[in-house]
């Protein structure tokens, strides 16, 4: 890479951190996880930035890369898997009840999108916490549109499902950010 060419790069990773950072969390359900799937997926693009042919959208070479590692990084056998317990161990005061009530349906609806599978959760990451479109979407995951589609029926069949059973609490913050419309 010259210098022209590494210049670009850091431009383009202080630009746009902040947001890849926010999916890499959204796929790992993890911030730490996150921040190394994220470097990862740097990494791959760094080594790959002159050959890059758009250098227009370079963010979609690095959101493909941040699927396509979170992928390679669930079928290693090394990394651990989170323990869910069906009870928070502490109980709120009554003074903090709506912020324990919030706390709770954010982790319920946490839970839930890490239970999907992974191509389901790029989808619904990819639509409904960045925005994009399916043409987009289906750019990013390597997929044509008409899979990003049904991938999201069936994410969100199975988003329905897990926060029904969760309780009143997961569903009612969940119709706010569009998972049960």
């Amino acid at each position: 890479m010259n210098a022209d060419e590494e210049r670009e790069f850091r431009e383009f990773v202080a630009a746009r951190s902040r947001s890849l950072l926010q999916t890499a969390y959204l796929l790992t359900g993890d911030w730490e996880q996150g921040r190394d799937l994220l470097q990862t997926a740097l990494a791959s693009t760094a080594r790959r930035w002159s050959k890059l042919r758009d250098r227009e959208q370079p963010e979609i070479y690095v959101r493909r890369a941040l699927y396509h590692a979170q992928v390679d990084r669930f079928r290693l056998l090394s990394w651990g898997r989170e323990t869910v317990t069906d009870s928070v161990p502490d109980q709120p005061s009554a003074q903090g009840a709506n912020w324990a009530d919030a706390v709770v349906q954010r982790q319920d609806i946490m839970t839930a999108l890490r239970r999907l599978p992974k191509r389901q959760r790029a989808v619904i990451v990819l639509r409904y916490f960045e925005d994009r479109p399916d043409s987009e979407i289906a750019a990013i995951l390597g997929v044509a549109q008409g899979t990003v589609r049904s991938q999201t029926h069936k994410a969100l069949v199975t988003l329905r499902t897990t926060l029904a059973e969760a309780g009143p609490s997961a569903s009612s913050n969940a119709s706010g950010r569009g998972v049960t419309a």
